[in-house]
Order: structure tokens, then C-alpha cells, then sequence
């Protein structure tokens, strides 16, 4: 899984503290069960994470809060949208959609 490994991932809700932290163990469900090993995996609110993004490889964000990220794409950092931020099934499947997993 060398396209996520050493990358930098981003878990964005709106204020950073209970559902971003439940999409970060989502995340990292899915890492592990690939042997993933990202280069960084945090949290944060929505306000940080628009200026914080364009340091990250990947983010992840409600779809409520994509406008909220619009442009940061130009900058390489892939933007994945969730309905369910806390389902490590629709993280996989928005990760295989995007190319990164197998």
C-alpha cells in the first residue's frame, strides 16, 4: 500500500473534537488493516484545517465542509468527502474510488 504510506492525512469536522476524533480511529482502522503506515494522522476543526490542508496529502471532511476546502486540490492534496465520517466502510470505499487502496 506504498500510495498512502509516509503521507500525511487530515481528519476535519466542525469543531475538531468529537466526530473528527471518531473519523481519525475510522481512519486508522482502515491504515491498519492495510498495513498503512501514513507519516501523520490527526483532528482538527474545519477553521484549521482550510489553511492547514494544503500541508497534507489527504483530507477528510463531511461533505458539509467541502465548499469550505474548494482549491486546495490545485495543490496535489487529494479531498475525501464522507456522508458518514465515522464508518471505517465508506472511508475504504472513498480510499478505492480515489485509486489509493487496492
Amino acid at each position: 500500500m506504498a500510495k498512502l504510506d509516509n503521507k500525511k492525512i487530515l481528519a476535519c469536522c466542525a469543531n475538531g473534537a468529537g466526530s473528527s476524533l471518531m473519523m481519525e480511529k475510522a481512519i486508522d482502522k482502515v491504515m491498519k488493516k492495510y498495513g498503512i503506515k501514513p507519516a501523520e494522522l490527526r483532528h482538527c476543526p474545519v477553521s484549521e484545517g482550510k489553511s492547514a490542508a494544503r500541508n497534507y496529502d489527504l483530507v477528510f471532511c463531511a461533505k458539509t465542509f467541502v465548499k469550505t476546502f474548494e482549491g486546495v486540490e490545485k495543490n496535489g492534496t487529494v479531498l475525501i468527502p464522507l456522508r458518514n465520517v465515522m464508518s471505517a466502510k465508506e472511508i475504504e470505499d472513498a480510499l478505492k474510488a480515489a485509486d489509493l487502496l487496492d
